[in-house]
């Protein structure tokens, strides 16, 4: 499937739904500049595994030993690493945002390079794994976390999407922290070879890949997996309305993947959802209220807490409190003794010996329904 695009007013046509095989640099440099909406990458964490590691029962540990994860030094790393954060930096949209997930073995190594390609980190989300696999050795604490560092293409760009009203409402009405408790990929959900053991060292859970793509994506956004593995990016990216493009070297991970995909055929409830549109507030200043009476000039306004203090309305619009004159917000932050206060979510206004926030009062003059 092709999606026709404009870049740099140029027509250009970017295969979507698709695996590309091959080299993730390769592949990334035939793409078209701001081309794409979210970039999830998992990385080779490069572990340096020096030995083969053995359970208590003498079960050799299954762990990290592919080629793809091992590297000659830290230097060739790093290297790898700037070349194809460069070419995801280009490839991304300016409203659009990156994951990288890591280890302790690599995300810091990453993060720093990120931060000197100009990325600009909007959270570190921490991946708790409730089912981490214990230290056999006993020599340290088990490990039982990983890092996903979300970024923007830089400080200045603003207007990148997070749906926060819509994770909200996923978490059961409680905004979402930057803690998420997730079991390893394990069960039904481990795919595994012909041999019956795991195809993928490092399968990720499909429920992490859909807070990410939930809440940093829109329906029908293309969403780039440049390490694509067995395709948990892209089957989370269809089961929710969106659009995917997978990279991956290995032959094998394609087929799973493909297959994987392919066998998708309802999608997810959540693939419905959007987020709420953001109503654009009227700005009415205060001296409004009171040049129409809702508010009197003379009267007085009630702080919060207990309404211990109050401040006399002037005709002007501004407050006079202990010999300070100046706006409701001036003098709600003198009050506090903060730099800033939204004084419409600050003060009170009694009205019929009832307290009523002069941000409802606002409202209530806005919708011309103003009556008590």
């Amino acid at each position: 499937m092709k999606k026709e695009l404009f870049v740099n007013n140029d027509k250009k046509n970017l295969d979507i739904n698709k695996i590309y095989q091959g080299d993730c640099l390769e592949i990334l440099r035939q793409f078209p500049d701001n081309s794409i909406d979210l970039i999830f990458a998992d990385p080779p964490y490069n572990m340096q595994l020096k030995k083969e590691l053995y359970r208590p029962n003498n079960t050799k540990v299954d762990g990290v030993n592919d080629e793809w994860d091992k590297f000659g030094s830290f230097e060739d790393y790093d290297k790898f690493s700037i070349l194809w954060l460069k070419e995801c930096k280009r490839v991304l949209k300016d409203s659009g945002t990156i994951w990288v997930i890591g280890s302790y073995h690599n995300i810091f190594r990453v993060g720093n390079i990120m931060l000197n390609l100009g990325y600009w980190i909007l959270n570190d989300v921490t991946w708790h794994k409730t089912n981490p696999m214990p230290n056999f050795l006993g020599t340290r604490f088990t490990n039982a976390t990983e890092t996903l560092l979300w970024c923007s293409k830089g400080e200045n760009l603003k207007k990148y999407t997070f749906n926060h009203k819509l994770m909200k409402q996923y978490n059961g009405g409680k905004q979402m922290t930057s803690v998420w408790n997730i079991g390893l990929c394990i069960g039904r959900e481990r795919i595994k070879g012909i041999d019956g053991k795991k195809a993928h060292s490092t399968q990720k859970p499909e429920e992490l890949l859909k807070r990410v793509i939930l809440s940093t994506t829109e329906q029908n956004d293309i969403v780039l997996d440049p390490f694509f593995g067995t395709g948990t990016t892209g089957a989370v990216a269809k089961k929710l309305g969106r659009n995917f493009i997978g990279i991956e070297r290995e032959k094998e991970y394609i087929k799973i993947a493909q297959k994987r995909i392919d066998n998708i055929k309802i999608l997810l409830s959540e693939s419905s959802w959007i987020e709420p549109k953001k109503e654009k507030q009227t700005k009415v200043p205060f001296a409004n209220l009171v040049k129409n009476k809702i508010i009197n000039s003379g009267e007085f306004l009630y702080t919060r807490k207990r309404y211990d203090k109050k401040a006399r309305v002037l005709d002007n619009g501004n407050l006079s409190y202990d010999n300070n004159i100046g706006s409701i917000h001036r003098i709600g932050a003198i009050i506090q003794q903060t730099p800033s206060c939204n004084g419409w979510k600050f003060w009170y206004a009694l009205k019929n010996k009832k307290a009523f926030l002069i941000d409802d009062l606002r409202e209530e003059y806005i919708r011309g329904g103003y009556g008590l």
